[in-house]
């Protein structure tokens, strides 16, 4: 190996140069890059790796970050531990603390506190939620 190709540096066309990502318009990135709704779509997650580009749209104002195709891991497989943390999680997000019942929605909880019904009188459709538990009574013998 000589000295002259000791000084040889891989450029990428993409890059800029300045450090920054390459950034692409609308439907213009390179075929082997793809946002995370893309890889999850393709079953795959982005395994660690850091973003390699960013693409545009609506003039700038909205953007995704680009991950290499080739890198992508195969996405985690659902375990019932994650499903029970997750349904939980939903419980909290769709259960009014006044009433009780478990809603198939989220319910306004920060701007409300509670579900319509209990907030203003707004009738719940009752195919829209759960009735709650019935109480737990247990007799001391």
């Amino acid at each position: 190996m000589d000295d002259q190709d000791e000084n040889l540096v891989d450029v990428d066309p993409n890059d800029p140069g300045d450090g920054s990502l390459p950034v692409f318009r609308w439907r213009q990135a390179d075929p082997g890059l793809a946002t995370r709704r893309q890889l999850r779509d393709m079953g795959l997650r982005p395994g660690g790796q850091e973003p390699v580009a960013r693409i545009e749209c609506r003039g700038g104002k909205r953007f995704a970050w680009l991950y290499r195709i080739d890198l992508a891991k195969p996405k985690l497989p659902m375990t019932l531990a994650k499903e029970a943390a997750l349904d939980k999680a939903m419980a909290k997000r769709q259960t009014c603390g006044t009433c009780g019942r478990r809603y198939f929605h989220c319910i306004p909880l920060k701007t409300l506190g509670s579900c319509l019904e209990c907030f203003d009188g707004t009738p719940a459709d009752p195919a829209s939620h759960i009735a709650p538990p019935a109480p737990d009574h247990r007799l001391a013998a």
